[in-house]
């Protein structure tokens, strides 16, 4: 708040282009280099510059079958096909997605953690599926959520990107950070992919109130850990709640949880009616289900109370 109370003064002048100071802080945090990192306006615009530059009729991506439907709505949007291939308990079948690369496969999505099912993919999951992915095929790792994971559950999937490999990995503030508002993300990967994005970019597509927040929020390591803490206990209250209503859930990783209530898009109406948010998983297969974003105590409280009245609990 600090940072972004001191760049109001400047805000008559056009945010810098390349975004020096972020994307240099970004790289001496991850241990890359400056010329590996494009910038977005979320971690979305980068989906999408991968779209511009990688995509078109006759290419294909692959994706889990209950992964974020944004990949499959910016195929679309470049006339690209969707390989859809089914999660195993919720979470990536990393072998069964090895399987279904054609010569036409451009890009492999794996969201991990995963949106909406908040599940993970193992580190040696990857490193048996990175061994035998083939050359012409770019993997996009989407760790929107990797900070909430504890520092040992980490797969170091920027190493891929260090040695040279067709990797992406993106990466956003909107989460543990806590600052979606300003809609921040960026991507690491290989120079050559980064000047081809950058080429697809937008000059000013990051504002500079949000490069000067970006900047601060990547030296505070206190409000990361904070954050972590507050979702692992917002874990524990969630698992206890549903648990005694009986309602199945898939157990989460990240600071969401996909429970399965019935009648997801009915009870998703009902709770706005009591002025709480849940989304509806129906756009992803999973009609009987709902997913709860994980807030400060109060919130959790007062979810878990419109939850038991609109279900009658």
């Amino acid at each position: 708040k600090r940072a972004m109370r001191q760049s109001v003064g400047k805000m008559h002048l056009y945010p810098d282009g390349d975004a020096y100071y972020l994307r240099n802080a970004i790289a001496e945090k991850l241990s890359v280099k400056p010329t590996m990192i494009v910038l977005g306006n979320g971690s979305n615009e980068i989906i999408e510059l991968l779209g511009h530059v990688f995509l078109t009729h006759g290419t294909d991506i692959i994706m889990g079958s209950h992964a974020f439907l944004i990949y499959r709505l910016v195929a679309a949007m470049f006339g690209a096909g969707v390989i859809d291939v089914p999660m195993r308990y919720f979470a990536h079948d990393l072998d069964a997605m090895l399987a279904a690369i054609r010569p036409s496969t451009r890009i492999v999505f794996v969201s991990n953690p995963n949106n909406p099912t908040s599940t993970v993919v193992e580190p040696a999951d990857i490193e048996r599926f990175m061994d035998a992915v083939p050359d012409h095929v770019i993997v996009c790792f989407d760790e929107a959520y990797i900070e909430l994971l504890s520092p040992d559950r980490q797969p170091d999937t920027l190493r891929h990107v260090r040695e040279g490999r067709k990797v992406v990995v993106m990466r956003t503030f909107s989460k543990t950070y806590g600052l979606a508002g300003l809609r921040l993300g960026y991507g690491i990967m290989p120079e050559e992919c980064a000047n081809l994005l950058n080429r697809a970019r937008q000059p000013f597509n990051v504002n500079a109130m949000a490069q000067m927040a970006g900047v601060a929020a990547l030296r505070d390591d206190a409000h990361v850990a904070r954050t972590r803490d507050m979702v692992a206990h917002g874990i524990v209250f969630f698992e206890r709640e549903l648990r005694s209503l009986n309602l199945r859930f898939v157990p989460p990783s990240a600071n969401f949880i996909l429970v399965e209530v019935g009648e997801g898009r009915k009870v998703f109406e009902a709770m706005q009616r009591e002025g709480v948010i849940v989304r509806p998983m129906d756009p992803y297969g999973l009609p009987s289900y709902v997913r709860i974003t994980i807030g400060t105590p109060s919130e959790n409280r007062r979810c878990m109370a419109a939850l038991k009245k609109v279900l009658g609990k």
